[in-house]
C-alpha cells in the first residue's frame, strides 16, 4: 500500500515543477487511512538521549506490519533499526542492547539483541515461551511470565479447555542463576521490580474457569518465597512500588463493574487496601512505576487521556496533548542509573499517532508519520459536544461533521456508541467517523452510562442496565443531533462494534427510527455470552442464570427478533472468541426466518475486530454500502 501510494505521489514530480501542479485535495478514503503511518514510543535508551519506537504501517495484503526505529530526543537522526523479523523488543538492556520477544517455533522466548548486529546474541527458551518480561532497575534480572506446565506432547492433536497459567521465572542477562520464583503463584496478570531490584511486587487474579467473581491478590515474591499481602475483592490493573518502598500501588474498584477507576494502595508489609482517590471526578484506568519511584497514572477525562503522578496520597497533573489525548502512559528507562527523559504517544483528529518527549514539562513532538498523507486530505472537523437528556443526565460526545459542513442544512445522520462498554472515544483520528463523516453524514459518538472518563459513578451505572440506562443515553445523542439541526429526522442510521454493536441490535428492536443499522461482533444473547466469553463479563449482569434467566434475557436481542424492522448489516469475525461468532449466526437465523431485511457477512480467521487489511478494507465497503442503500 505505501509503496503503490508512494509512487503514485512521486510521478508528478517527474513531469511537472513544483510550481505548476498541486494534489487537489479530499475526503478521507479507506486507502488513505490504510497508507497513514503511525509511530508509538516504546522506551527510552539509558542515556536517556535516544527513544525507541514502533512504527506501524500496512501493505498490500495481511496484517499490519512493524518496523522498529530510533531518534533522538530533540526528534534528529531517526532512523529504522535492521533487527530480525521474529523479533519484537520491550526494553533495552543496560549496555544499549535490545531484549524482546523473539519467535521460535511459534513461541514466543526472551531473547536479546544487540543493535549493531542485528541477530540475537542470547535466547532464553522456556517449554511453553513468554508471555511478558520485564528488566530490574539495576539491570541484573529479568523477571518473565510464562506456563510453567510441561508442554502437552499432544497440543497438535487436541486442546484441553482449561485456564491459562502465568508464573514467574527470573533470568540473569548472562543466563545463569534462572529458575522459577514463587512457583505458587499460578494467575499473574501484573508485576513490578522493587527499587532495589530483590523483589517483585505481584498481583493475581482468580482465573474465569471455575470461579464466578472474580477476586485479585497482591503479593511480594522473592528469591526465597511469597508473602500475600491483601486482597481486593474486584478487579486491578497495573502496580507499583511507592518511592521509599512502603508501599504498593494499583488501579481497582469497589464496584459490580470490573474496570478499575480510582487510585489504590497497600502498606508492602501487608493489610488492608485503601482507596486513596474516593473522590476523582475521573477514571484511572492503570498504574505503572517508573525506576525512580514515579508512580504514573493513566487518567481518563472524558475524550482525553492524561498522565498523572501520584506520591503521599496526591495524585498531580503531569502530561496532557492540547486538543488531543495521551495513548497509554509515558515510557522512559527503566534504570536507576539513567535520566528522568520521559517519552509519550500522542494523537489529536487532525493526525496520526506519533511521539512526544517531555521538556521543560510540556511535550514536544518528536516524530510526524502521516502528515504527508494527511495535508492531501479534507477531514472533518471534530468538536467535543455537550447536552443534557431527558432524564437529566450531562452527557458528553465527539461529533464529526462532512467535509465542508454547510450549518444551513441537515444532513444524514449515524450514531457510533463504542465499544467497552466500560471505555470511552478518545479525541484523535477516528477512521470509522472520518471515512463516514466524508460520505456526507454528521456522526455523533456518545459517552454513554458506564464510559470511563465521567467518575465512578457515572462507570458503575451501567451494571445490570446496559439495556435501558446506556440505551436512553445514546438515544438521546440522536435526538440532541436532530434538535441541534445536524441530523435529518427522515435520515438516521446507527452502527456499533462490540459493545456498540451489542447497543446496535438491542436498538433496532426498541425503535423503529433508524433507517439503517450496523452490528459488528455485537452481543446478542447475554444468556450465552456472559459464560462463553473468553474475558469475564460478569460486569454486566452477575447473577446466576439458573436462579433466574429472566434478567439476562430482558435485554437481549434475541428475544424480540419479531420487532425488528430497520435494515440490519451483521459483520463478525468467525474467529472471534471475545464475542463468539454464534452471537450473530443466532441473531441472523432468527431475523432471516421472520422475513426481515439482514444481510450477514463473517471474516474468516478473524478474531474480535479483523487484523488483515483487506478484511478492514471489506468491513468499511460493507458499512458505507449498506448506509448507501438503505440511509441514502
Amino acid at each position: 500500500m505505501n509503496r503503490r501510494i508512494g509512487m503514485r505521489l512521486a510521478l508528478p514530480a517527474l513531469i511537472f515543477s513544483a510550481s505548476s501542479f498541486a494534489l487537489e485535495k479530499h475526503p478521507l478514503s479507506f486507502d488513505d487511512y490504510a497508507s497513514l503511518r503511525a509511530a508509538r514510543a516504546v522506551a527510552v535508551s539509558p542515556d536517556g538521549k535516544s527513544v525507541l519506537y514502533d512504527l506501524a504501517r500496512w501493505e498490500e495484503k495481511g496484517p499490519r506490519k512493524h518496523e522498529w526505529h530510533m531518534i533522538d530526543t530533540d526528534g534528529s537522526h531517526p532512523h529504522k533499526l535492521e533487527l530480525p523479523e521474529k523479533f519484537q523488543p520491550s526494553g533495552f538492556t543496560r549496555d544499549g542492547a535490545l531484549f524482546g520477544t523473539y519467535k521460535v517455533e511459534d513461541r514466543g522466548q526472551l531473547a536479546i539483541v544487540p543493535m549493531i548486529a542485528g541477530a540475537p546474541s542470547l535466547i532464553f527458551a522456556l517449554p511453553r515461551g513468554i508471555q511478558a518480561a520485564i528488566i530490574s532497575p539495576d539491570g541484573n534480572r529479568y523477571a518473565v511470565l510464562t506456563d510453567g506446565r510441561p508442554k502437552d506432547p499432544l497440543d497438535t492433536v487436541h486442546g484441553v479447555v482449561e485456564n491459562d497459567e502465568s508464573s514467574i521465572y527470573v533470568i540473569n542477562p548472562e543466563g545463569h542463576e534462572q529458575g522459577a520464583w514463587c512457583p505458587q503463584l499460578k494467575y499473574v496478570v501484573d508485576m513490578a521490580w522493587s527499587p532495589d531490584s530483590s523483589q517483585l511486587a505481584v498481583v493475581t487474579q482468580l482465573p474465569k474457569l471455575g470461579n464466578h467473581q472474580l477476586q485479585s491478590v497482591v503479593s511480594v515474591c522473592g528469591p526465597t518465597g511469597w508473602r500475600e499481602v491483601a486482597q481486593l475483592n474486584n478487579a486491578t490493573s497495573g502496580v507499583a512500588w511507592s518511592k521509599d518502598a512502603q508501599e504498593i500501588v494499583l488501579a481497582s474498584t469497589t464496584a459490580a463493574t470490573l474496570t478499575p477507576e480510582h487510585v489504590w494502595s497497600v502498606a508492602a508489609a501487608g493489610g488492608v487496601a485503601v482507596d486513596r482517590t474516593p473522590q476523582l471526578q475521573w477514571t484511572a484506568t492503570t498504574v505503572k512505576g517508573g525506576p525512580h519511584g514515579e508512580v504514573w497514572v493513566e487518567m481518563h477525562k472524558g475524550v482525553s487521556v492524561e498522565a498523572f503522578t501520584f506520591a503521599e496520597g496526591r495524585l498531580t497533573p503531569a502530561f496532557a496533548w492540547p486538543e488531543g489525548t495521551l495513548v497509554g502512559l509515558p515510557v522512559f528507562s527503566a534504570f536507576t542509573s539513567s535520566p528522568t527523559t520521559v517519552a509519550v504517544s500522542v494523537d489529536d483528529p487532525r493526525h496520526s499517532t506519533n511521539v512526544a518527549v517531555a521538556h521543560g514539562g510540556s511535550l514536544q513532538k518528536i516524530t510526524h508519520e502521516g502528515d504527508e498523507v494527511l495535508d492531501k486530505i479534507i477531514l472533518g472537523d471534530v468538536k467535543v459536544v455537550h447536552w443534557t437528556s431527558k432524564e437529566g443526565i450531562k452527557l458528553e460526545g465527539l461529533a464529526t461533521f462532512p467535509p465542508g459542513y454547510d450549518s444551513g442544512r441537515k444532513y444524514a445522520f449515524v450514531v457510533l456508541p463504542h465499544g467497552g462498554p466500560e471505555g470511552n472515544d478518545t479525541l484523535g483520528l477516528d477512521p470509522f467517523a472520518q471515512i463516514i463523516a466524508a460520505k456526507g453524514y454528521v456522526v455523533l459518538q456518545p459517552q454513554y452510562r458506564g464510559s470511563t472518563g465521567y467518575g465512578a459513578a457515572f462507570l458503575a451505572a451501567i451494571y445490570q442496565h446496559f439495556g435501558d440506562r446506556a440505551y436512553r443515553d445514546v438515544e438521546s445523542a440522536t435526538d440532541f443531533a436532530i434538535a441541534q439541526g445536524w441530523a435529518d429526522p427522515d435520515r438516521l442510521a446507527i452502527f456499533g462494534w462490540s459493545a456498540g454493536g451489542f447497543m446496535t441490535a438491542w436498538t433496532v428492536t426498541q425503535t423503529h427510527r433508524y433507517k439503517a443499522a450496523i452490528e459488528g461482533a455485537g452481543i446478542t444473547d447475554w444468556l450465552s455470552f456472559i459464560p462463553t466469553s473468553d474475558t469475564w463479563q460478569t460486569d454486566y449482569d452477575a447473577r446466576l442464570q439458573e436462579k433466574d434467566a429472566a434478567p439476562l434475557l430482558k435485554f437481549s436481542a434475541v428475544m424480540h427478533a419479531d420487532q425488528v424492522t430497520t435494515p440490519l448489516l451483521i459483520l463478525h469475525g468467525d474467529a472471534d472468541v471475545r464475542v463468539p461468532t454464534f452471537q450473530g449466526h443466532e441473531f441472523y437465523a432468527l431475523l432471516k426466518e421472520r422475513g426481515k431485511t439482514v444481510r450477514m457477512v463473517t471474516y474468516p480467521g478473524s478474531p474480535h475486530f479483523p487484523v488483515l487489511v483487506e478484511q478492514q478494507r471489506d468491513v468499511f465497503k460493507e458499512v458505507t454500502d449498506w448506509l448507501a442503500k438503505y440511509n441514502p
